[in-house]
């Protein structure tokens, strides 16, 4: 999209332009994103609080950015480099991710470094680099959708999160047929009925057991059996025994009776992707976001590889990304185990490439540090951080069991948060640094089919106002590095990214400014010698060194928390259309909050009577971490024994503050999905 001036009272116009992915097409929160850009409590100069009364003033960038320095070299010297923490964004720029990732390890020396992106995809990564050796969101441009005959859709909701996609999923004229799996009956799942297609509603938690029920249809069918498949199988798989094994245990009747989901159903949708020469099986949040998110996306990706899928021309396998850089956001090595490049930290060669170019000794690199979710429950303990230095994330309120993580939070000696209104976080913090919007700076973003977009500043930030790489470097200065090390200008750190991720699995070493600039289709890997790119991953090979894509089997087990007599629902968690993540920016759009203004929660009517509440009334949802206070919406679609919230609100309306921090033991996922509540009335 495009900024123009001509909106009200000079505010910048926001105009779609024509795009392959989004068709000229933009939804109700791009329509308006540039009204963030005049928000009425806008940051416009550092504030520093006083920890004994509490209130803010306002102070220069010197003074801040020396009093940041001055408490973050004591803090150093007194309980050693892993004392200070940062927490990143998948919402920032290649550059800004690429720079964070090397100020925490250069500047500050920590290992303790993540990002709010542990939360978003880290199980479709696992599962996607343990089945083909490489993960990108989409192997495959988005267009490629549009001509499927069958689409299976687990755990997304892209009517409401991503609606441009729709035009690929449900294109005019000529509809794939469209299984969605989901608990709820969401406008995707609307969608696909209408256009002849199916919604599959298992309880929240089983998907993992509905992916092998299906699997073991697709084999006892014969889908699994024809000469094209079985081919693909043997010379381009391994580990297909062992996986037909664990789904010849799910046959349809125990399936059903774990899912919920009917037998008929079953064989439906196990007919329509069997006799598809076309498909694609993509997955999204609902399906990862589980203490075994990894494991059930290996599921799905098992059903793709069965049926011969991925790395065939018109069908394939792809996970739906979550985040404004959602891919880029975890290439570029602000994640606690890696490095630019999709990287791993522990990888010798990867270590010196990246030595190499940031002018140090490989032995100057910290090892890994912890995961989000354990990082944020470290804060001001004994052996965890003291300080944390948070850069576009709002923590407080998107973090699983968030009330906890607002205490341990407030429990750090110092925090800083770079944002550009007072979000919940910010409220927390001893510095607030008011920096630069999207439209206010250059970079580059991935998007979720590996193609490298370029972005440029529509306007100058506010008076007062810097840039995150401005503000990077001015700390780093402080913190005894040089200047140069630290570049605050995004195409000088482009120039440096793209040596530091030479044979990475996210190459970018080819990448050319000037074919970027023009608007060329660059998907990575961007390898020296191959810059045209890779649109299609896997035709030939995929990135294991036998070049065999993995199946990888694993059995069904419950969530982690499962209702009782106390509490006896399913709650599960999602966006809403009106909203974004955390709510930090959204709810500062007038015609999104006219649109969305409160927390509230779906119910069934019938599980509304027995909790003695009735639609529109005030109720208490309550799990054994924190109470929701949320109006009630009766909906006849919801499952008996499930209730629905948005995440985007804070305090008393803040569903995280219900959610499980049960961890996968592979992504280090939490648990968002699904947890055991009560609904009172309030």
């Amino acid at each position: 999209m495009t900024l123009t001036p001509g909106g009200p009272e000079g505010v910048l116009a926001v105009t779609p332009r024509e795009f392959p992915v989004n068709r000229g097409g933009l939804c109700q929160k791009g329509w308006t994103s540039a009204t963030l850009l005049s928000a009425p409590d806008r940051l416009t100069a550092p504030l520093l609080r006083d920890r004994a009364t509490g209130e803010t003033r306002e102070v220069s960038w010197d003074e801040a950015l020396d009093h940041i320095a001055t408490r973050l070299l004591h803090l150093r010297v007194e309980h050693g480099p892993d004392a200070v923490a940062v927490f990143g964004s998948g919402a920032l720029t290649n550059e800004k991710a690429y720079i964070l990732g090397k100020f925490a390890r250069l500047a500050l020396g920590t290992s303790q470094i993540d990002y709010n992106g542990r939360f978003c995809m880290s199980s479709a990564a696992a599962a996607g680099n343990r089945a083909f050796g490489l993960d990108r969101g989409l192997p495959f441009p988005v267009t490629d959708l549009s001509g499927a005959e069958t689409i299976l859709l687990a755990g997304a909701n892209p009517a409401e999160t991503m609606p441009p996609l729709m035009g690929h999923l449900a294109p005019a004229g000529r509809r794939p047929r469209l299984i969605v799996v989901d608990p709820r009956r969401t406008p995707t799942a609307e969608a696909a009925l209408r256009g002849g297609g199916a919604h599959l509603q298992p309880a929240p938690g089983t998907d993992l057991a509905l992916a092998l029920g299906l699997l073991h249809l697709l084999v006892t069918e014969g889908h699994t059996r024809t000469p094209r498949r079985e081919g693909y199988r043997s010379t381009r798989t391994s580990g297909w025994a062992q996986a037909r094994r664990a789904a010849a245990q799910w046959w349809p009747e125990r399936t059903e009776s774990v899912t919920g989901v009917s037998v008929a159903d079953l064989r439906q949708a196990a007919t329509a992707l069997g006799t598809a020469r076309r498909a694609y099986v993509l997955t999204g949040r609902g399906t990862e976001q589980h203490s075994k998110g990894t494991d059930t996306v290996s599921a799905w990706i098992n059903l793709a590889l069965a049926l011969g899928l991925p790395g065939t021309e018109g069908s394939g396998y792809g996970c739906l990304t979550g985040q404004g850089n959602g891919q880029g956001g975890r290439e570029m090595g602000q994640k606690a185990d890696q490095l630019p490049g999709y990287s791993s930290l522990t990888d010798p060669v990867a270590r010196e490439r990246v030595a190499r170019v940031w002018g140090i000794t490989p032995e100057e690199l910290p090892g890994p540090g912890r995961a989000a979710t354990e990082l944020l429950d470290a804060l001001g303990t004994q052996d965890g951080p003291a300080a944390m230095l948070v850069v576009g994330a709002n923590p407080a309120v998107s973090a699983p069991r968030s009330h906890h993580v607002a205490e341990r939070l407030r429990a750090l000696r110092f925090l800083v948060v770079a944002d550009f209104v007072p979000s919940e976080t910010a409220l927390l913090a001893d510095v607030v640094l008011p920096v630069a919007q999207w439209a206010e700076e250059d970079g580059t973003m991935t998007n979720l089919e590996g193609r490298v977009l370029r972005r440029r500043a529509a306007q100058a930030p506010p008076p007062g106002v810097r840039t995150d790489l401005d503000v990077l470097r001015g700390l780093a200065v402080r913190l005894g590095r040089r200047a140069e090390e630290f570049p605050s200008d995004a195409d000088t750190v482009l120039a440096e990214l793209r040596p530091a991720t030479a044979g990475g699995a996210a190459d970018y070493s080819g990448l050319d400014p000037v074919r970027l600039a023009a608007g060329e289709p660059l998907h990575w890997p961007l390898p020296a010698h191959r810059p045209a790119g890779t649109p299609r991953l896997f035709l030939d090979r995929f990135a294991h060194p036998d070049g065999r894509a993995r199946f990888h089997s694993a059995d069904h087990r419950d969530a982690a928390e499962l209702p009782d007599e106390h509490y006896p629902l399913y709650a599960t968690t999602g966006r809403v259309l009106q909203h974004y993540q955390s709510g930090a920016q959204t709810r500062r759009v007038p015609e999104l909050v006219a649109a969305e203004p409160e927390p509230y929660v779906e119910v069934h009517p019938d599980t509304a009577r027995r909790a003695g509440v009735s639609d529109g009334a005030p109720a208490r949802v309550v799990s054994r971490r924190g109470t929701v206070r949320a109006r009630v919406r009766e909906v006849a679609s919801m499952r008996l024994d499930t209730v629905f919230l948005p995440f985007h609100f804070p305090g008393e309306g803040a569903a995280n503050a219900l959610t499980n921090p049960a961890l996968d033991p592979v992504s280090r996922m939490p648990e968002f999905k699904v947890c055991a509540v009560r609904l009172e009335s309030a």
